[in-house]
């Protein structure tokens, strides 16, 4: 398959989409402070507004606010912690369209992609509202029939949380939702490139009953020095952290330093593998969903696409068709699929990668080329064939909207191929064998796996990884224990003869 020009010339915003977004940003009840940085949107690299930049000592000022009004929400019901979250996630539903707006502005994924995030992140304020009600306790029997056992669940205290800029209002509610839900005070420091949307979503939460002190939302460039000093603080009790695996094993060296209850989603390498048996149209869409989801800029984006030799030249002819058809362009611009990455750091980045697998031996079937950019960082979907394993992006996270394509033969070399790696956060299979499917599943290293679709996160289940990808989990029941700490009393009984 020769190479092949890809996205045409770039889709402009729409004016009236661009006017509502704008209004959106000017309504939002910013801080100010005596020295401030830029938010930028990356589709033409505008300034969009600026916040104060937060010195270690204001954050750790923060903190005493949140733990105050945190001991009093531990004291709420649970009923009234629900109420507070159920109306949180009414008024998200009632706004999410200038949610959505604000993440494209900001963040740069296509308007539908955005609002598909507002969905998914609002799933989550209403399943822990739901959840604060379940019963976080038990009583139990000794087995020598003497004392009652009573297994209590209590808030773990302050949490730090720190999301990361791709999904900027999904990542925040994953994490703020449960701690509420469990009575936990938060301190939150959003990406300094996408914090716009999480101080709207505070802002929504505090009209909706939720206490202006217990969500403390951090504004600040200096992510290091704000890590040292709230993580080596007693009051703070929890750390939360959504980013690569080198930051997390720092953040972890700091959180043991007062043995803090860690939860690290951490970078990802996911494999998805393409059997003969499948599907063809729905492994095509379900891959094309799995990678380019977010411009390719997702933890569980599909990293190592392996497909085997029956199937394969169908799989990469329609997979490639698909890819060069994505219209590229500002996110408010109609039809627009493939919207800016985050930065000119990431398209030099991901050049980069797509180089080295070229010089490598690997086939490029399909890279458009942008007509005019202007000073927004766009990157073309790109899709590679033949990918040796040594190319760096088999081992590295590429985060950008490139379809890397290794070919394989039987069962048994693709899961060793997929679990050579030192990640271990999401796979992919697609097969119409269930018994392979399931199996494969099982085989894969991975904390999560998609059986024949590519977008299998969900607010009921437990989202996290395996091996360097992270510790503990978000999303589910098992969400909510995170922020809980577990508490044993042993109650002494007297003896009374049985069945009196």
């Amino acid at each position: 398959m020769s190479t092949t020009s890809g996205c045409r010339a770039m889709v402009q915003a729409d004016p009236q989409m661009l006017a509502a977004a704008e209004t959106v940003v000017s309504s939002l009840n910013l801080p100010r402070g005596s020295s401030e940085f830029g938010i930028y949107n990356p589709a033409d690299g505008r300034l969009l507004a600026t916040l104060p930049d937060l010195t270690p000592q204001e954050a750790l000022d923060a903190v005493g606010q949140a733990d105050e009004a945190g001991r009093r929400w531990a004291c709420r019901t649970a009923r009234e912690r629900a109420d507070a979250l159920h109306a949180w996630y009414e008024l998200i539903t009632h706004s999410a369209e200038q949610i959505a707006l604000l993440i494209t502005l900001e963040m740069g994924k296509p308007l539908k992609e955005s609002r598909a995030e507002v969905s998914y992140a609002s799933d989550f304020v209403r399943w822990y509202a739901e959840e604060a009600l379940r019963p976080a306790g038990s009583f139990r029997d000794a087995p020598d029939g003497a004392p009652t056992l009573m297994v209590r669940r209590a808030p773990i205290g302050l949490a730090v949380l720190i999301t990361p800029w791709n999904f900027p209002l999904a990542m925040a509610t994953r994490k703020i939702a449960p701690a509420l839900a469990a009575g936990c005070p938060v301190v939150i420091k959003p990406s300094e490139l996408t914090p716009l949307t999480t101080f709207m979503a505070v802002g929504l939460a505090r009209q909706a009953g939720v206490p202006a002190e217990l969500i403390q939302v951090i504004s600040t460039t200096d992510a290091a020095g704000f890590s040292e000093a709230l993580l080596t603080d007693s009051r703070v009790r929890k750390i939360s952290f959504t980013g690569s695996t080198r930051v997390g094993k720092i953040l972890l060296r700091l959180a043991s330093e007062q043995v803090l209850r860690p939860s690290m989603e951490l970078g990802g390498n996911a494999p998805l593998i393409v059997f003969d048996d499948a599907d063809l149209d729905r492994a095509i869409e379900g891959t094309y969903a799995a990678k380019m989801r977010n411009g390719g800029q997702s933890c569980i984006a599909a990293n190592r696409i392996y497909v085997q030799d029956g199937i394969a030249e169908a799989f990469v002819e329609g997979l490639t068709e698909k890819m060069r058809d994505v219209v590229m362009g500002d996110g408010l611009g109609p039809g627009v699929g493939l919207a800016p990455l985050i930065s000119h750091q990431a398209v030099s980045s991901v050049g980069r990668l797509v180089e080295d697998a070229v010089q490598r031996g690997a086939s490029l079937l399909t890279r458009g080329e942008v007509i005019d950019g202007g000073e927004g960082s766009y990157f073309p979907a790109t899709v590679l064939d033949h990918v040796p394993a040594e190319a760096e992006l088999a081992s590295t996270e590429i985060f950008g909207p490139v379809a890397a394509i290794q070919r394989f033969t039987d069962e048994a070399e693709v899961v060793q191929r997929a679990n050579a790696t030192e990640f271990g956060l999401a796979g992919y299979v697609f097969t119409e064998n269930l018994d392979r499917a399931l199996n494969v599943a099982d085989s894969l290293q991975t904390g999560l796996v998609g059986i024949n679709q590519g977008v299998p996160s969900n607010a009921a289940a437990p989202f996290g990884g395996l091996k360097q990808s992270g510790l503990g989990r978000e999303g589910g029941g098992e969400g909510l224990e995170e922020y809980q700490e577990t508490r044993f009393y042993n109650v002494a009984r007297r003896e009374t003869e049985r069945g009196n």
